[in-house]
C-alpha cells in the first residue's frame, strides 16, 4: 500500500505543476485585442484561437486528474493502520509522576530510617 501512495502522490505533484504551467501560458482576456492589431498571436502554432481551446482543454483535463488524484491520496490515508497515540500522549507517559500535593496545604509525612511513619509537622 506503501508504493500506491508514493505513485498517486508522484502523479498528484506533476499534474500540479503541469496546470500551473499550463494556466501561466493561457492568454487574457485582454490578449485577443492585441491579436487584432496584428501581434503576431494569429500566426502562432495553433492559429488564432487553437491554442485557447487546446490549453483550455488540457487544463480542465489535467485538473480532472489532480481532482481524482487528491480523493486517492484521501483515500490511501485514510486506510493506513492508525498508530495507538499521539507523540506528546508518549512523551506525557514517559515522563515520572510527581508526588500529589495534600489537600489543606499540609506538609507529606515524614518517615523516620525505622521504617514508621511519623506525625505530621505543624506550621
Amino acid at each position: 500500500m506503501n508504493w500506491l501512495f508514493s505513485v498517486v502522490l508522484t502523479v498528484h505533484i506533476l499534474v500540479a505543476i503541469s496546470i500551473i504551467g499550463l494556466v501561466l501560458m493561457q492568454h487574457g482576456k485582454g490578449a485577443d485585442m492585441g491579436a487584432a492589431f496584428g501581434s503576431g498571436a494569429s500566426g502562432s502554432l495553433f492559429g488564432a484561437t487553437g491554442s485557447a481551446n487546446f490549453l483550455s482543454r488540457a487544463t480542465g483535463i489535467l485538473a480532472a486528474v489532480f481532482f481524482a488524484t487528491s480523493l486517492a491520496l484521501a483515500y490511501v490515508a485514510s486506510s493506513k493502520p492508525k498508530m495507538t497515540g499521539s507523540v506528546m500522549q508518549e512523551a506525557v507517559q514517559s515522563q515520572p509522576a510527581s508526588q500529589p500535593a495534600l489537600a489543606g496545604g499540609g506538609a507529606l509525612p515524614v518517615q523516620s530510617e525505622s521504617g514508621s511513619k511519623s506525625k505530621e509537622i505543624p506550621k
